[in-house]
């Protein structure tokens, strides 16, 4: 994946024709600390964020409109590298 060194962060694309439906679920408290790697640009109305914490990553939606939090399952760092690059190619949502 590659990083975009950006205040702004990279805008996520259109859902493409058959993109996979992620299921989000309402955020838990797990630790105390979350560290937010990447995040998408401020600008749009939802916002998605790369999160790691205890050894773990997930993605993390706030969707201003709605008000809403939503996250991922917790899962390999690695694993939600590529989701968040699925998402923001548009092949996820």
């Amino acid at each position: 994946m590659q990083i975009i060194h950006d205040f702004h962060g990279p805008h996520v694309e259109p859902p493409i024709v058959d993109h996979v439906k992620l299921t989000w679920y309402e955020p838990t408290p797990r630790t105390p600390r979350i560290r937010v790697i990447l995040h998408t640009c401020e600008c749009r109305e939802t916002t998605y964020e790369l999160c790691a914490a205890g050894g773990q990553a997930f993605v993390r939606r706030t969707d201003r409109k709605e008000q809403t939090v939503r996250e991922t399952s917790w899962t390999l760092t690695a694993t939600t590298v590529r989701l968040f690059a699925q998402i923001l190619r548009g092949e996820a949502s």
